[in-house]
Formats: structure tokens, sequence, C-alpha cells
């Protein structure tokens, strides 16, 4: 996966691009903010990493800026800025993920995982599993051409499940897409929602296999 990753502080900017590249992703390094201002414009990394406070212009700013010409790419702000209402402010801008310096590098990893797993339906585009629909965009599920509405976390779980495309799922896995990484739920939560989407799916021909420790499948099994 390509990464841009947006901070002034050179030697945090180069530990953490090390850290990326070593995991394989590669990553393009910029520190003022005018400079990715343009940047971004043209570029076509799949995630990107930004810092609040850039000089020139600041990453909120930029945020902003992605989200007005309809950027959806996935964005980690970095900060250290630690108050409720300074995460809500950047979370409000459109940030998919907020992480408090100091951090631990294998957090942020695990965000990025997070975040990359969440880009395997991409936005604006949809995607369809027999006679269901999901509209990525709007986040909304429609069965037949007319709404499905699902609650948040369950819709959150067929989402993840649909981007496998028939492939196995972990219980973990569903539940850092549900909640985010590193929340504190009991994985016996994810057994609840898949027995909800199983009855809600199952008058539209699709089903959600168990496999005992792997995880989980949804397939279209239309009537022989």
């Amino acid at each position: 996966m390509r990464i841009t990753l947006v901070e002034d502080n050179i030697g945090l900017a180069k530990g953490i691009a090390y850290r990326l590249q070593d995991t394989g992703h590669a990553v393009d390094l910029l520190h003022d903010g005018r400079e990715a201002s343009v940047f971004l414009r043209d570029d076509t990394s799949d995630l990107i990493i930004l810092d609040i406070n850039l000089p020139g212009i600041d990453g909120l700013a930029l945020l902003k800026e992605l989200r007005a010409r309809d950027d959806g790419r996935p964005v980690i702000l970095l900060t250290a800025r630690a108050e409720t209402e300074d995460r809500v402010i950047g979370l409000d801008a459109g940030a998919d993920d907020y992480l408090i310096k100091p951090f631990e590098m294998a957090e942020l990893e695990a965000r990025v995982r997070a975040l990359t797993r969440r880009r395997a339906v991409p936005h604006r585009q949809t995607a369809q599993i027999g006679a269901v629909s999901f509209d990525a965009a709007a986040r909304q599920l429609f069965a037949d051409d007319a709404p499905l509405e699902l609650p948040r976390r369950e819709l959150s779980v067929f989402e993840c499940l649909l981007s496998a495309e028939g492939r196995l799922v972990s219980k973990a896995a569903l539940l850092d897409y549900a909640y985010g990484v590193g929340t504190d739920v009991d994985e016996k939560v994810v057994e609840v929602y898949i027995s909800r989407l199983r009855s809600r799916l199952k008058p539209y021909n699709i089903g959600i296999k168990s496999q005992r420790g792997l995880g989980y499948q949804m397939r279209y099994e239309p009537e022989a």
C-alpha cells in the first residue's frame, strides 16, 4: 500500500516512514503544509497520515481541503492535543482515526491495518451480492432496490464480510472493523451480530458460514 505521511518533526517522520517501509508499504514523506496541499491534489496514495501542527497550512485545514473536493481517502491524524474536544474537532473535520503523541509504532501499524481493511470496499462504489447492494459512500444497504435498515454495528460487520468477497474473516478482524482497533469489547458480541445478520439476509439467499476458530464467510446461495 502507498501512504502519504505529512509530519514536520523530521526525526519522528523518518522513524514512522522506516517502520512502515519495513512492513512493505511505500511512503511519500512531506514536512510542510503548503507543500502537502499541492502534493495531495495529484497524489494517488491509499492512505494519509497527517500531523495537525504543520508550518504553512495546519493539518485540519488540509483535511478540510481533502473532504471539500470529495477525496475520501482514509486519514489518520497525529497530534499532541489530548483533550476530548480536540479529538471531536478532528473527527468532525473528516478524520478516520486520531492518534495522540507520543504513541507506540505498533499501535500506528494496527490502525493502518484496520483502515486498509475498510478500503476493501472503495468509496463511492456500490457492491452487489445477490439482490442486496451496498452503497459505501452513503453507507446504505438496499434489497431489491428498497432500503434495508441495519443498526450501525451490524452494517459494519456486513461491510467487512462483503469486502472479503467470500473469504474467511476472523472475529478479531470483524471486531476491529466495527469498533476500532484496541477497543475493549468481548469477541462474543460478533456472534450476536452474525446471528442477526443471518436472519436479515436469509430471505435474499445470502448465507454466513462459520469455521470454528477461523472466522466467518458470507456468500450468495442461489436456490437450486
